[in-house]
């Protein structure tokens, strides 16, 4: 999302050297909406795998469709609105296809709850799309456990991606987590580390938290932003964080803390520092 005009503002020979990096570095999957950049960041980043089709073959595609955003890229849109019928997401999916110069896609989301959801059209559009190759795997975005549940007594779920953090806990007390671990659904975790947490004085529990994750940094002897993941990565739900940034030294950090668990007592630290309360 930040690679594009929406941060960044990559050129082609930007994307294609952030790529490269990554999969020298054993970083494969790259998450994506068709949303992204305006309807922009997809052609881009396709790009830059245009000029090396090989490439491709090494990486993982994830993307999403569903929210209809406004804007000079879209001009027949005329409200921002969700959209998940059979039609539009098959629309989206070969226009991603397109977008990135590939024939398939690792993973395709549905990015938000739609409240005009019908999951058996869902269900077709996945079925035909999984039936002609273009998709491998299927997940929602966002969607808490009612609502996965309801569509996954239509077709397989495998990811659902919701925002986890120890600043956004909620996925870890309404069923999210728990929903996951019943259909084994893979948990992808956005802004898994509180959208800039250390910088933000206003956040409530700022201080405890900041003092705790120093705390667990100095004893696992690595970096603050490390334990935030690792406090992710504990849950036996087996979250993936999904990593927005620009800077291949910040995905590193990342690929590291994936190798941490946390010590039971050390998680519970960390959860009453954010939440300022024992649990019961």
């Amino acid at each position: 999302m930040r690679w594009g005009v929406w941060g960044a503002e990559f050129s082609t020979a930007q994307y294609r050297t952030m790529i490269e990096a990554c999969l020298e570095n054993g970083i494969a999957c790259f998450d994506h909406a068709d949303i992204y950049g305006g309807y922009t960041t997809e052609a881009e980043f396709g790009g830059a795998l245009k000029e090396d089709p090989s490439i491709r073959q090494h990486l993982k595609l994830v993307t999403k469709c569903g929210i209809q955003m406004t804007g000079p890229n879209r001009p027949q849109h005329t409200i921002k609105s969700y959209n998940t019928s059979k039609e539009h997401i098959i629309r989206s999916a070969e226009r991603s296809l397109q977008n990135f110069g590939t024939d398939y896609l690792d993973v395709f989301l549905i990015h938000r709850p739609d409240p005009l959801l019908d999951p058996s059209e869902v269900a077709e559009a996945v079925s035909q799309l999984k039936q002609q190759g273009k998709i491998l795997a299927f997940g929602v975005s966002n969607f808490l456990p009612h609502q996965t549940d309801l569509l996954a007594a239509h077709t397989l779920i495998e990811y659902n991606q919701v925002e986890i953090s120890v600043s956004k806990a909620d996925a870890f007390s309404n069923g999210t987590l728990e929903n996951c671990m019943k259909h084994g659904i893979i948990p992808m975790a956005w802004a898994p580390l509180g959208g800039g947490l250390f910088t933000d004085e206003t956040h409530p529990h700022f201080r405890s938290i900041t003092a705790t994750t120093k705390e667990l940094a100095e004893k696992y002897n690595t970096g603050l932003n490390e334990i935030l993941l690792a406090w992710l990565h504990t849950h036996p739900s087996g979250i993936v964080s999904v990593i927005g940034t620009t800077k291949i030294d910040r995905l590193l950090q990342a690929k590291a803390a994936a190798s941490i668990r946390l010590q039971r007592e050390d998680w519970f630290a960390l959860l009453q520092a954010a939440t300022g309360e024992e649990v019961a």
